[in-house]
């Protein structure tokens, strides 16, 4: 673990709690305890009253570890940091759905069969409206303690941050100030650090933030708005922000989501595999990821979420599963030839391999033995296909060194086993009947750093590692979706041309169109030569998984906000009076009309506290701009247009009667 940054606490300096600006960043700090006679107890929760009963009991059970740490020291300290990700028990009006059908839950409104951008538009308006978020993050710093004067020879405690955000990048160095700070001081550390929490300003995804704690400040990269979850509970506006199309120059631009885990320590042995990871989260597969302690676990199912950037991963991800979770009996019940709800488990509790059978995909990460020696990247085990086995699974298993024998004799030996060859010994390995199409880049693997057994070494060739990992895979996952660029394309009014016209719509999307149009034009060349042929079985199975639509509308959503931009500005831009002097009665009296709704409209988001920072000014111009075009009329027209009085003074210019006009208009 890295060193924790110094903080000391100074009653007489800690600044007073902000309840809601806390919140923006965490919803409650808790303190667990193992009990050996009444299991996990919730010693403190602040602020207190945040968390329901039920609430509690999940992040309680979701705060240990499985299983003791093994270090035999007779006096030691073990401490470990790791996060999970659970559903919330809100009370609302539709709460009769059970946990079963909440699991697989699917937005069935729309098919990809056939999507136009007006039912995008409302279906991603209404669910951005909704500011609660389904689920919570709690990031655990857990501590065993070992000592045979203690009963049974030590005790277990954990501190857990929890929030409606998932940002590592804030809340790991984070434990690592509150969690040694509260075994120093026991509560008022929580008090102390929520106090410090609620000054920080509201989060801005997608930017450095420098966030004040104490004598010390974290500075930390937050991942883009638009690879945070749909149900997170992110604004609209928020949620759409601009998504670059292209790759950017700087190779350190954030993509996504959990973009500082530790890619090629949680895969190392699997580098051959990651391109067909990568494909099963595409396509929504269900994975289930086993490692012998949560923080491999966790950082296996980060680090695989954040292969998918800059697409929307929507499939429901779990960094750290127990079977006291409720959704767990769910699962369990799920019979073979029933299909399992997209998910990403990470579980180490091994009783997983045979309670969750039916599962497609089984990883196995990590070293049983955190404290033993790395072995070199050349002679370090990856994975690679094998045919099924009889029960229906088959194992991926090859090596980066030369065939040998040896080589292929463990690769039947682990095919016939099945991931149950786990319950006797630790392997890393990917069990999976599913056959990729896209190949290894064995270019980008010959580009790795050895980091030998250095740790030190070791963590800094992590990063670079890191990057170019990142970057190949945020190369193929945006060339992958480049076909759908032209249902986003915008377009601005010409040179010359009147911006007050209904803009044209964007491309209406219809699946079997793309997929023909797909098929004779093909996907580029940067696919074609990383793909087999069958690649567009690939794109229909990504049309039909979890994690088109959401990743479309939202798309589509960017691309509605940026052509609404394009038009405002050339409409800001525009010398109404020489346009004007080249239309004939007809585009006259149809430009009033177009000018006259968009400045109710503009007035009436300015009434519901929508508008945006420039609305005055464009009300300004398009009220001007009305007067112009109404001066152009005719006598007779002129006094057509006057007889309705809300638009008689709306023309006047006054702001109640403007506000009148708006409302009876509307």
């Amino acid at each position: 673990m890295s060193r924790s940054p110094s903080f000391k606490v100074k009653t007489e300096l800690s600044p007073s709690l902000d309840p809601d600006s806390l919140q923006r960043w965490i919803v409650a700090l808790c303190a667990i305890r193992f009990d050996l006679e009444q299991g996990q107890l919730v010693e403190v929760c602040y602020p207190p009253g945040c968390l329901t009963r039920d609430d509690e009991l999940e992040v309680a059970y979701s705060s240990f570890p499985d299983s003791v740490s093994q270090q035999q020291n007779r006096s030691s300290i073990h401490d470990c940091i790791f996060f999970f990700r659970f559903r919330r028990h809100l009370k609302s009006q539709s709460s009769n759905a059970t946990h079963s059908s909440e699991i697989t839950e699917v937005n069935k409104e729309f098919s990809p069969k056939s999507i136009d951008e007006n039912n995008v538009s409302k279906t991603f308006s209404n669910k951005g409206g909704v500011n609660v978020s389904k689920y919570l993050y709690g990031f655990v710093f857990n501590r065993q303690r070992h000592d045979e004067r203690l009963k049974r020879g030590g005790e277990q405690k954990s501190v857990v941050i929890l929030s409606h955000n998932p940002y590592t990048s804030v809340f790991k160095p984070l434990l690592q100030i509150v969690g040694p700070l509260y075994f120093d001081i026991g509560k008022m550390a929580l008090e102390h650090i929520a106090a410090y929490v609620s000054t920080w300003p509201a989060p801005i995804p997608g930017k450095q933030m420098d966030l004040p704690i104490g004598n010390a400040t974290l500075k930390v990269n937050l991942p883009p708005a638009y690879s945070l979850p749909v149900e997170n509970g992110v604004s609209f506006e928020d949620s759409t922000s601009p998504v670059a199309p292209l790759l950017p120059n700087n190779q350190s631009t954030l993509q996504g989501l959990f973009h500082d885990s530790d890619l090629f320590g949680a895969f190392r042995g699997l580098l051959l595999q990651l391109w067909l990871l990568w494909e099963l989260l595409i396509i929504g597969e269900p994975i289930l990821i086993i490692a012998p302690t949560p923080p491999q676990c966790c950082e296996a199912v980060a680090s695989l979420v954040s292969l998918v950037a800059p697409l929307l991963c929507s499939v429901d991800f779990r960094p750290y599963f127990t079977i006291h979770n409720p959704e767990f009996a769910h699962l369990n019940s799920i019979r073979e030839g029933e299909t399992f709800p997209p998910m990403v488990l990470g579980v180490t509790n091994l009783f997983f391999l045979k309670a969750l059978r039916n599962i497609s995909h089984v990883v196995s990460v990590g070293s049983p033995s955190p404290s033993s020696n790395r072995v070199a990247l050349s002679a370090r085990p990856s994975a690679g296909r094998a045919s099924g086995r009889p029960e229906g699974l088959g194992l991926q298993q090859l090596s980066l060194q030369k065939f040998s024998p040896s080589s292929l004799l463990n690769a039947i030996k682990l095919r016939r086993e099945g991931p149950l060859c786990l319950m006797t010994e630790h392997k890393e390995a990917i069990w999976t009947t599913y056959s990729a199409t896209t190949k290894p880049d064995t270019s980008i693997l010959n580009r790795l750093i050895d980091a030998g057994v250095s740790p030190r070494v070791e963590e800094s060739m992590s990063v670079v590692n890191n990057e170019i990992l990142r970057r190949h895979f945020l190369e193929l996952t945006t060339n992958f979706l480049a076909p759908f660029g032209p249902y986003f394309r915008t377009t601005a009014p010409l040179e010359g041309s009147s911006p007050y016209v209904d803009p044209p719509s964007l491309p209406p999307f219809n699946a079997d169109e793309f997929l023909a149009s797909l098929s004779a034009r093909g996907p580029g060349k940067f696919i074609l030569k990383r793909m087999k042929s069958n690649w567009l079985i690939f794109y229909r199975r990504f049309l039909n998984g979890p994690n088109f639509m959401p990743w479309f509308q939202r798309r589509r959503a960017v691309a509605e906000q940026e052509q609404d931009r394009l038009w405002r500005h050339a409409r800001m831009k525009i010398d109404i009076q020489q346009l004007v002097s080249k239309m004939s009665e007809l585009e006259i009296v149809d430009s009033f009309n177009v000018i006259e709704r968009l400045l109710l409209r503009e007035l009436q988001q300015q009434q519901s506290g929508n508008g945006g920072i420039d609305s005055v000014a464009t009300c300004q111009k398009l009220l001007g701009d009305l007067q112009a075009v109404f001066n152009a009329l005719s006598k007779d027209m002129q006094q057509l247009m006057l007889s309705n009085p809300q638009r008689a003074s709306l023309l006047q210019g006054s702001p109640e009667l403007a506000k009148l006009s708006a409302h009876a208009l509307i």
